[in-house]
């Protein structure tokens, strides 16, 4: 009778979905960017502008930094896809502004889902997958009744992600949720197109004033500048509001220690010798991660280089997820267990398009002590199409560069650049003395050129050619040509699928089953 009994026991309690059990043990992933972020804008990372973002440096404290982390990009759409498929630009095909309708490899989103992960995104969805719409579980980019939610309301940054909380546990799955605050992204909070101060609803719990802003080293002292730094850390402390209200949803819903938490910016500040550049600013990420019982809090990294072509192995690793074949990323995971790591004394930077369309391929290296540039676009007389130029800190240094001759070299260099460029971070982290010529530096220069030539060679680079050819002014202007021609034949086609069929570009061109994604496994918590 005890076994009978025992059956009857059984069948009696409630049953619970075996998605519910699996979802218990494993670890969550919540990702927090935000956009056009200088890393030394926070507080945590050396910020000089006191309280700018409480809630940032709080996390911080609570987790590690990697103080010597960047990402691949100074542009948004072509930065994000470099982390979430573990792939450079040229690998992943997404090197401007464009859908990549059918890459033939999987991102983030695919291969969690395989290993039974919920998946949800807000804001930059078209922007963080090569192809729109993709298949995540959920779009947060509604508020419960609705509406759409503003991109620079904080408070909305929380309610979507208690919903994609609750959704993941009503399907009983862990989840994987991408929050991506658009501040300080322009419009900076409260101005105009032309640096008007303007009404904004959307206030920050701090607006600061340009008597109190620093200037940064790559930019000028002056009004204009310091009106429109004002805005930009006004800026900042939303997106840290924004990161406060998502925070506070994760320790109310009972989540926060079972939940790595990993935040960074996709690139520098929208203002210029940041955004649309490779420089030091410009790829200088604020990466921390947040993983309770495993990673100690206070804790800092100050020697590995990382950057983010590595966060898919590394997320992937954390995981327990197997990962797919032609990733050019290195997970460290290791390092978030207090491991080290060789061979992370150096990262690689690649830029091509801006979202204009314009091509101005640049590659760049750097060290823990030196950043050297390519730039074979550069020929004297062409300008740079750049994110910056519509700032009002740019039309201020193009008015004063007429009278101003200090000025009138940076604009100059800022519009035509030169083919190759060598500067010293440690003690020049603004990017200002260009060393290329500088006998003292020769060894080290030819040290990162041999570097950049492997990488080149490894990553099946098509700059490798021009790069060994790269006194040869006809060579890299024939490439730069070519590249462009190829930038206006991929936008002509666009144009006419815009007119012709907008319904067909509303479904999906590829699924997770037609990548190269591996199968599920169980992903428990380390």
């Amino acid at each position: 009778m005890k076994p009978v009994s025992l059956l009857l026991v059984l069948l009696l309690l409630p049953s619970v979905p075996p998605t519910s059990a699996r979802a218990a043990d494993k670890l969550n992933l919540l990702l927090i960017t935000v956009d056009d972020m200088s890393a030394d804008s926070i507080g945590a990372f050396g910020c000089r502008l006191p309280d700018t973002t409480p809630h940032i440096d709080r996390l911080a404290s609570q987790g590690l930094r990697f103080t010597r982390a960047h990402v691949q990009v100074g542009n948004c759409m072509p930065s994000r896809n470099v982390m979430w498929s573990g792939r450079y630009p040229h690998n992943n095909g997404v090197e401007g502004f464009y859908q990549v309708p059918n890459p033939g490899y999987p991102v983030l989103v695919d291969l969690v889902k395989q290993a039974g992960y919920f998946t949800a995104i807000r804001h930059k969805v078209s922007h963080s997958t090569p192809y729109h719409p993709y298949a995540w579980d959920l779009v947060l980019d509604t508020l419960p009744d609705g509406s759409r939610a503003h991109v620079k309301d904080p408070v909305s940054y929380g309610v979507s992600t208690a919903r994609g909380i609750e959704a993941a546990k009503e399907a009983g799955k862990p989840f994987c949720l991408l929050i991506n605050i658009a501040d300080p992204h322009k419009p900076f909070h409260a101005e105009g197109g032309r640096g008007e101060t303007i009404p904004d609803p959307h206030t920050p719990s701090r607006v600061f004033t340009p008597d109190e802003v620093p200037i940064p080293g790559f930019l000028f002292e002056d009004a204009v500048v310091s009106k429109e730094l004002a805005h930009y850390y006004s800026s900042v402390r939303r997106a840290d509001d924004g990161v406060g209200q998502i925070l506070r949803v994760l320790d109310e819903s009972g989540q926060a220690d079972n939940t790595l938490v990993m935040f960074l910016s996709d690139h520098g500040m929208p203002l210029p010798f940041a955004k649309t550049q490779l420089y030091h600013h410009s790829t200088h990420t604020p990466l921390i991660f947040r993983w309770p019982d495993v990673i100690p809090a206070q804790s800092s990294d100050d020697r590995h280089m990382v950057s983010a072509v590595d966060f898919l192995p590394t997320l992937l690793d954390v995981l327990d997820i197997p990962h797919p074949q032609g990733l050019d990323g290195r997970s460290f995971a290791p390092l978030l267990r207090g491991g080290q790591q060789d061979g992370r004394d150096l990262v690689v930077k690649e830029y091509n398009e801006n979202a204009g369309g314009s091509r101005d391929p640049m590659r760049a290296i750097q060290t823990q002590r030196m950043l050297y540039l390519f730039n074979p676009w550069s020929n004297g007389t062409r300008i740079m199409a750049t994110a910056t130029t519509g700032t009002p800190t740019y039309r201020r240094m193009a008015q004063l560069a007429q009278t101003d001759e200090q000025i009138a070299v940076r604009h100059a260099l800022y519009q035509h650049r030169v083919v190759e460029e060598l500067y010293d971070i440690q003690g020049d982290p603004d990017c200002l003395v260009n060393l290329i010529d500088a006998p003292e530096h020769q060894s080290e220069l030819a040290r990162l050129r041999k570097a950049m030539e492997d990488w080149m060679a490894k990553t099946n680079d098509p700059m490798l050619d021009v790069f060994r050819q790269r006194d040869d002014p006809a060579v890299r202007e024939a490439y730069v040509q070519q590249k462009r021609n190829e930038a206006d034949q991929r936008r002509k086609p666009q144009v006419k699928q815009k007119k012709k069929a907008v319904p067909a570009r509303a479904k999906p061109r590829a699924d997770a089953a037609s990548l190269d994604v591996p199968a599920p496994v169980a992903a428990g918590r380390r």
